[in-house]
């Protein structure tokens, strides 16, 4: 009951406070503050915002960036700038900008740009020697760069890259160069040269041999084995068909060779064949002749028979030597 009673005699009071003039001319102070405080709000906003003021966006897009900084800076807009790469498109033109023309934005708003890159990245230039011309094509595809010229020379792989030149240079694998580069091709013709020549294969192993003709364009033909042979992988060319000495034959011919434990001596006959020396047009005898038989006359058997002796031979013996002093 005590609490009820200082319940109603608080209640009682806050009902005569609300009835009194102070009360009336403070809750009347109160709510003009609070007028004012947002009128002052709104209108600060306002000013700051500049609510009534705004710039239409001008066209940038398809401009060079120095005619679009112009244009922004007479706007009053500010801008900020990206860069890509873009094969065959103008460096430095404008290909994007956010917002878009004809939006409306405040003084002092940054315009976003994207520009194409004046300056191309580099890429590492790919391995595409001796792939097909499609297979390269799709290589180069891949890095962002392009195919230029081709020319054929003989060789008898077809349509195969046979060499790739930059700025008229053979170019390496690995090395940077800028994207969008265009690539000069060395293809084969398929068809290679008529005739080639021929390699000497004489003193070496069978395989070396097959490796040289292979490079050369050639075939490996009959081979024939020395009787005395026993282990091929220590024998070695003695002997080709056709030989050196040919010098050319046609490309994709076949080389016959034979075989040996040992490869024949160099000569300066035929490559690949053993040549006998020939003997000499007068060969000067080791030892002197016979002595002739005592009829004939008297020798000393010590002395070669071109010196004479003191002995005086026959007449007929006499007259030969005359005759064949006088040349007949």
């Amino acid at each position: 009951m005590q609490n009820s009673f200082l319940s109603n005699t608080v209640m009682s009071k806050v009902v005569q406070y609300l009835q009194t003039p102070a009360f009336r001319k403070n809750l009347i102070a109160a709510f003009v503050a609070i007028i004012c405080l947002f009128l002052a709000v709104y209108v600060g906003l306002k000013i700051y915002t500049k609510h009534d003021e705004s710039i239409a966006v001008p066209k940038i897009k398809g401009l060079h960036i120095n005619a679009a900084i112009q244009a922004l800076e007479d706007a009053g807009l500010e801008y900020q700038i990206d860069s890509v790469y873009q094969m065959d498109a103008k460096p430095g033109l404008v290909i994007e900008q956010d917002p878009e023309q004809g939006f409306h934005v405040k003084s002092g708003r940054t315009i976003y740009l994207t520009i194409i890159t004046q300056v191309a990245p580099e890429v590492s230039f790919p391995n595409i020697k001796d792939k097909t011309l499609i297979e390269a094509t799709a290589i180069l595809k891949n890095h962002n760069l392009k195919i230029g010229d081709t020319s054929y020379v003989a060789d008898i792989a077809r349509d195969i890259v046979l060499d790739a030149q930059f700025a008229g240079q053979s170019i390496r694998n690995g090395r940077m160069i800028p994207k969008g580069s265009r690539i000069d091709l060395i293809l084969g013709n398929g068809l290679g040269a008529n005739e080639v020549e021929i390699p000497n294969l004489v003193g070496l192993p069978l395989n070396e041999a097959k490796f040289a003709l292979t490079g050369a364009g050639l075939g490996l033909g009959t081979v024939t084995y020395d009787p005395n042979v026993t282990d091929t992988t220590t024998a070695v060319i003695s002997a080709q068909s056709p030989g050196i000495e040919k010098g050319l034959t046609s490309l994709g011919a076949k080389i016959d060779v034979t075989l040996s434990l040992m490869a024949p001596t160099p000569t300066t006959g035929t490559p690949g064949t053993t040549t006998t020396p020939k003997p000499q047009g007068n060969p000067t005898p080791s030892n002197p002749p016979a002595a002739k038989p005592a009829a004939q006359g008297k020798t000393t058997t010590n002395n070669p028979p071109a010196k004479a002796t003191n002995t005086t031979p026959p007449a007929g013996q006499k007259k030969e030597n005359k005759s064949n002093s006088l040349g007949f």
